[in-house]
Formats: structure tokens, C-alpha cells, sequence
């Protein structure tokens, strides 16, 4: 019984075809004390039928699914609870029943130690690399490969889509004569290789990851899905073949180097704007602690400084624009927590979804031509980066380049989303000749699409680099198969966001959607807008709090606080643009730092 057509059917002598879960009634229980119900959101799109309603036609019942649940749900579970109160809530908490309590005392410390030896002693007796089989975080063990959001959203770390690849140390890299060329278009190029492992071979492209251990190397299962996939979603190599022993770590791992190269599709040195200042602002935890945050010569989050009339001043005090008066109504601002961000992209995928961006391909993205109205930036960092550093640290000349070989090595990472700023001094709408990109009251940098004559003069006058041209009509395109162009396709869609035509910029709009329906609802219900009800997609999505997104003239929403805490700053703050997007320091608490 499956809910799509895959490997596990292809290899079956009969299949049932089972409905979605969203097409579906059922029952779970999050804990002993929750019980909770599953109702579907729509009707079923084919002909389908649950796995509960066969298992009841097949004992010889006739009763529907739907009405065994609610007999059962309310005669054993509910009790005098109403049925329709506990679908309303979606779950029924049970009244606590004393038990007794259980002790025990198990020697943990005994049993991770006999597993670190084992491990370490496997270890010992290996030769060769040892070959890590993970899972990414967007695409997973593969389960959900027809998915194009999932295929489309960078990695983490190596920020590269739509492709498996074996990740290998700078060191070994070196050894065995692999390269990353990047190339005028930003393309990054990969080298390919053979590995044998348990009389296993496949071939694979590298690409060299600072940070992974020598002797090591990485591989994501999930990919090379060939069946029931559309030709373009059939992308990467299936690693599955050397998975044995239910053990994702497989030793004795020979690597050779074979003849091709292979394009990445890498959105990190597209766009970037690495190499600014005042992009990324980090400080440790004994900095935070004892030094002031705008001090001009150490402060952790020091203003940026011009020479004005041969006076060195805080650039904000110089002004090309007219202000405007912007404590009148709601004002948003979006607060972004350096600290707290892992990286994850949960952000990006919801941003997808919610705003109907775009998914262009492997090719495209190849090419730079990515549609991610918000994209996370990953930077490298190492407490020995300069000269000056090193020198601090007491190290000599020989010493210093082999401390910053090491460094390069074993790399800290922060992560820096990054999407339209929302310029309440925006260049963009300073050099549109169509009045396409204007300001709006409530702080939002707006599009109007169908102004737009794609002049791409708002994307060239941007320092932040957030701007994205439609290259094609992808929602109705048979070269873009994988996206919106069919009518099962098209029920993905927004009906609130309208889909881009061919040849307009786009970009985040701060989920004016979002923010016009919660002041709509407010005024139907005839109240103000609740302190923290307003939300992007992006702040819903965030898992650990980083986006916190509200109105900032509405001094009780968190927002408002996050933009006077004394770790805010505006990235690229000297030129003034004067973002409604604001950053928090991210602050460091290792060992080292």
C-alpha cells in the first residue's frame, strides 16, 4: 500500500494506492496523557482508499473508517468530552492517573564507554578513508526526492543544490590531486572519483569542504532516484549500493581519481557579497561581556565612521534623503539573531511556499540565475586570520602560516540570512524609470509587477544583492516541467500571491500578504492588531527563534526591544540605506574565544 508510485511498488506483485495523509482520518497519541485526531484538508485528488477501510473490508466489516474512529474515539477515549470539541482542538488531554513511581539506576557512563571503545578500535584496525553516509537536511534518506523545493534548496554548508557529492578534506584533496576551480561565472567545477568499498564502485564528483576531518570523506544518500521521477528531478549518484551492515560509516575506503569534471550547482560565490564591511558581526563572549559595543577602536558593534569636513564622524549623521515621518501607523521590522541561527533553511523552503517563488533547475541555478528570494549566506572564520592575529597570539612566522593552514582547516562557521532589506532609504527606487519599486507607508521596499519593464537597474543599484530577474514564464513551461505548469502542479499555489510573469524583478516582499490579512482580521473583528500577531513566513518557519519579525512602532512587540538591544546593527550601515531588516551580533562562547 503506497501513496505514489516508487521502487518498493515497482518491486511488489500487487500495490493498493493509499491516500496522502492530509487526505486522511486517523488518530495518534503525542504522549500517555494526549490523544490526538488527524482530519483531512482536502478531498482525495484519485482514487484511493485508506489503509484502515481496507483493513476493515477485509475483516468483514462495513463500516467507514471515519465513523469506526469517531465510535471508538468517543466511547474509550473521549468519554463525556464532545466529539466536536476534541476535532475543533485537534487533540484531548486525559486526566492524570497517579502510578507508581519506577527507579533504576543504569550504568550509562559504562555503556557509551564500551561503545567509544568499539568504536575506536574498528577504527584502528581500518585502512584506507573512512566514508560517512548521511542524510542532508533538505532532502533526507530520499523519500522525498520528487520534491523540487527540497532539490532546489542549497546545503547548509557547501550551499550547493541538486546534487550528492563526496566532500573531502583541503589536505587530502591535495594528496590526491582534486580541485574546485571556480570560474568567471561563479560556476564551481568538481573533479570526478572512483570509490570502492565491500566490492562496491560508483563514481561521484568532489568537492573540497574545509572543515572535514583528514582521512575522512562524506557522501548524502537520498539521490539517484531514477524511478517515477520526471527526467529533470533525476539528479545525483545513489550511494545506497555502499551502505552494508546497517552502518553508515564504511571503512577500508579506496578512493581514485577518474577522468571529467562536473558543474556544480552552487549558489555561494553567486550574489555574495563577501568581502564588505560590516556584513557579519561577531564577537566573543568575554568581548560582549567587558568591552563597550560602540567603542570606536574595539567595540564589537562600532558605528561605521566617515571624514566630513576632516572630522571623523558616525556615517548616519549624514543623510542623502529627506526624512519622513515613520512613527505613524504600523512599521515593520524584521530581527535577525546571528546567535541563534543554525543554518537550517527551514526560512528558505517556507518562503517557497509561501510566495510562490520560482523553482529554475539545475541548469539555471548552474548559471546563477536562482530564484531564492531569501537565501542564507555561510562564512568561514578562524581565530588566525591575519598576520596581526598571529602575532597577538605570540606566533612566529613559521609557526603563523602553519596556524593559518590548520585554521583554514577546521573553520568556524556562522550563518547570515539574507533577503531584501527593505531600505527606508532604498537605492533601488532612486533609479527605477517606471516607478515599479516604491516605499510603502508600513516600511516595506514594494513591487508593483506589472509597472516593471525588467530594465534590471533597481538590481544593479542594490549592495545587498537580493534582487532575482525572471529569466522565463516558469509557471507555464514545458522546459521547467518540475514546477507549476500542470494542474496538480498549479495546487501548490498561493491564491493570496500572484505569480511573476517573464521578465520582471522580484524579491521578498516581507510577506505583505501576511500582514495585510492580520490588520484586515483585526478590523473585522473590531480590535488593534495583538502585540506579536503580525508574522512572515520566514519568522514562523524559524525553529529557534532567530526571525522575529513585528511592528516597531508598537512598543510591547518583541521587535521593538530587538531594535534598541545594544547588538543590533544594519548591514552595510555607512551607505546609509537605513534597512528595516536589522541584525544581533552573533557572540561566540568556545574555549578559544
Amino acid at each position: 500500500m503506497s501513496t505514489e508510485n516508487n521502487e518498493t511498488v515497482n518491486a511488489s506483485n500487487f500495490a493498493l494506492p493509499t491516500p496522502h495523509f492530509l487526505e486522511s482520518w486517523g488518530d495518534t497519541q503525542f504522549d500517555s496523557l494526549t490523544y490526538g485526531l488527524m482530519q483531512p484538508t482536502i478531498q482525495p485528488l484519485f482514487k484511493t482508499r485508506q489503509v484502515q477501510d481496507t483493513l476493515l473490508t477485509w475483516s468483514g466489516n462495513t463500516t467507514k473508517y471515519y465513523d469506526y474512529l469517531k465510535a471508538f474515539a468517543s466511547s474509550t477515549i473521549l468519554g463525556e468530552s464532545s466529539w466536536n470539541t476534541a476535532l475543533h482542538n485537534g487533540f484531548y488531554s486525559i486526566e492524570v492517573v497517579e502510578t507508581a513511581e519506577v527507579s533504576g539506576n543504569l550504568e550509562a557512563s559504562l555503556v557509551i564507554s564500551d561503545v567509544a571503545n568499539q568504536l575506536s578500535s574498528s577504527a584502528k584496525k581500518a585502512s584506507g578513508f573512512e566514508l560517512n553516509l548521511y542524510t542532508k537536511t533538505g532532502l533526507g534518506d530520499g523519500k522525498q526526492a520528487n520534491n523540487p523545493w527540497l532539490q532546489e534548496f542549497p546545503d547548509p554548508i557547501t550551499r550547493t543544490s541538486w546534487d550528492n557529492y563526496l566532500t573531502m578534506s583541503m589536505a587530502d584533496a591535495r594528496e590526491l590531486g582534486f580541485t574546485n576551480p571556480i570560474k568567471d561565472n561563479g560556476a564551481i567545477d568538481g573533479d570526478y572519483a572512483k570509490i570502492s568499498v565491500n566490492g562496491k564502485e560508483i563514481t561521484v564528483p568532489v568537492l573540497v569542504q574545509p572543515g572535514q576531518a583528514k582521512g575522512s570523506v562524506g557522501l548524502a544518500l537520498g539521490f539517484g532516484k531514477t524511478f517515477g521521477l520526471k527526467e529533470e528531478m533525476q539528479v545525483g549518484v545513489n550511494a545506497y549500493p555502499l551502505y552494508n551492515g546497517a552502518n553508515n560509516i564504511q571503512y577500508n575506503v579506496k578512493i581514485d581519481k577518474v577522468s571529467g569534471t562536473h558543474q556544480f550547482a552552487c549558489t555561494q560565490v553567486q550574489k555574495t557579497i563577501a568581502g564588505r564591511h560590516d556584513i557579519l558581526k561577531v564577537a566573543s563572549l568575554k568581548e560582549y561581556n567587558t568591552v563597550a559595543p560602540k567603542d570606536h577602536d574595539l567595540g564589537w558593534n562600532k558605528p561605521a565612521y566617515v571624514s566630513y569636513d576632516h572630522k571623523e564622524v558616525e556615517a548616519k549623521t549624514i543623510d542623502l534623503w529627506d526624512e519622513h515621518n515613520r512613527e505613524i501607523g504600523h512599521h515593520f521590522n524584521l530581527s535577525i539573531d546571528l546567535t541563534s541561527c543554525t543554518g537550517c533553511g527551514a526560512c528558505v523552503v517556507a518562503c517557497h511556499a509561501e510566495n510562490n517563488v520560482p523553482v529554475v533547475g539545475k541548469n539555471e541555478v548552474r548559471v546563477g540565475r536562482d530564484m531564492h528570494w531569501l537565501r542564507i549566506d555561510r562564512y568561514y572564520s578562524s581565530q588566525v586570520e591575519t598576520r596581526e592575529d598571529a602575532k597577538e597570539l605570540g606566533l612566529g612566522i613559521a609557526d603563523t602560516y602553519k596556524a593559518l593552514e590548520t585554521e583554514a582547516e577546521n573553520p568556524e562557521v556562522t550563518f547570515q540570512p539574507m533577503m531584501c532589506q527593505h531600505c527606508n532609504h532604498a537605492p533601488c527606487e532612486t533609479v527605477c524609470p517606471v516607478a515599479a519599486t516604491t516605499h510603502g507607508r508600513q516600511g516595506q521596499n514594494q513591487m508593483t509587477y506589472n509597472r516593471c519593464i525588467g530594465t534590471r537597474y533597481c538590481a544593479n543599484n542594490c549592495p545587498y544583492r537580493v534582487r532575482r530577474f525572471n529569466w522565463f514564464s516558469y509557471s507555464d513551461n514545458n522546459e521547467f516541467d518540475f514546477n507549476m505548469n500542470n494542474e496538480y502542479g498549479k495546487m501548490v499555489l498561493n491564491p493570496d500571491v500572484v505569480v511573476r510573469s517573464r521578465g520582471v524583478m522580484e524579491k521578498c516582499s516581507m510577506c505583505i500578504q501576511m500582514t495585510q490579512a492580520t490588520i484586515l482580521k483585526a478590523k473585522k473583528e473590531g480590535r488593534a492588531v495583538d502585540t506579536d500577531e503580525f508574522e512572515t513566513a520566514c519568522s514562523s518557519a524559524c525553529t529557534t527563534g532567530a526571525m522575529v519579525f513585528g511592528d516597531v512602532n508598537n512598543k510591547e512587540d518583541k521587535v521593538a526591544a530587538l531594535a534598541e538591544d545594544k547588538r543590533t546593527y544594519n548591514v552595510l550601515d555607512y551607505l546609509q540605506t537605513k534597512p528595516n531588516v536589522i541584525y544581533q551580533v552573533k557572540v561566540k562562547n568556545t574555549n578559544q574565544a
